[in-house]
């Protein structure tokens, strides 16, 4: 049966494959896995007060005056952990050896080495995403890699992935939460790899869908109408119930600052859509 501890890890395992786990899980479940990541986030931290002195976060614990911080995981908008490929076993191997030894070799070349374009081009057959998804975002070489394999897997990771951070971090469906900037720049992220590739999410598109008709128009306005305008093209009746009369109903209550930000926004989402189809109609001719 669905007994807890193997639940546990099969969402494990769903994080890092999701194509191997096909069954649904419950959302929230005891943890099992202690976070490793500990150790790192502990020198970093060291680190970064030791080169820019004292944080005002710092100083108010010592004065006592923070506040106690949720025991969820939460979103490192700063993304300073490196991106880790399960292939860090033979990092010193690799770093002993030459460029061009390290080209011609059938291991899988890190992603944590991965610095330039020609890189990219020369191991493009041998690179392994890391196993933190979130490092993707911020990394056009990564992005371009992504964009040019079309990996299934990679989309479902990067779909799972999103979508538990999303709904976790979510500052107007949190109560009380205190990271809103923290979310802002995680949706500020989300929306420049959207425009480095040229397509929305999915993922993110399910979570407008369903947190729109609980959004007041005012939290993270310029990245939440950002999202919009890379909607995917659907069915109309779709798009209707679920963006249009969302936002239909924050557009006659709000301010004329916020009506032309929704046009704005809504006349980007079109001119990205007429963008798409040209692109897919000038492929299919050519075809």
């Amino acid at each position: 049966g669905m007994q807890s501890h193997l639940q546990a890890l099969l969402s494990l395992y769903k994080l890092f494959c999701p194509e191997l786990v096909t069954i649904t899980l419950p959302g929230k479940m005891k943890t099992y896995f202690k976070n490793s990541e500990g150790p790192w986030k502990a020198a970093i931290t060291a680190v970064r007060s030791r080169n820019q002195g004292p944080s005002p976060l710092s100083q108010a614990v010592v004065l006592g005056t923070s506040q106690p911080q949720s025991r969820k995981r939460k979103w490192n908008a700063q993304l300073v952990i490196p991106a880790s490929s399960r292939s860090t076993n033979n990092l010193e191997e690799v770093r002993g050896k030459s460029s061009v030894c390290l080209y011609n070799t059938n291991k899988s070349f890190p992603v944590e080495q991965l610095q330039t374009f020609p890189q990219l081009l020369q191991n493009i057959h041998r690179l392994e995403f890391p196993s933190q998804m979130g490092s993707v975002l911020t990394s056009p070489l990564l992005l371009h890699y992504m964009n040019c394999m079309k990996d299934e897997s990679i989309y479902l990771r990067l779909y799972y992935w999103m979508g538990q951070m999303l709904q976790e971090e979510c500052a107007w469906c949190v109560v009380d939460n205190p990271n809103e900037e923290e979310f802002k720049s995680f949706l500020q992220s989300i929306y420049k790899a959207e425009c480095f590739l040229q397509e929305g999410f999915s993922a993110c598109e399910e979570f407008l869908y369903k947190t729109l008709p609980l959004w007041d128009g005012f939290c993270c306005r310029s990245e939440v109408l950002s999202l919009v305008s890379w909607i995917p093209l659907s069915n109309f009746s779709d798009i209707k119930s679920y963006l249009y009369d969302p936002l239909a109903q924050l557009f006659f209550t709000s301010s004329i600052y916020f009506k032309c930000s929704v046009l704005e926004s809504l006349k980007q989402l079109l001119q990205n859509w007429l963008n798409c189809n040209v692109i897919r109609v000038d492929s299919e001719f050519s075809s």
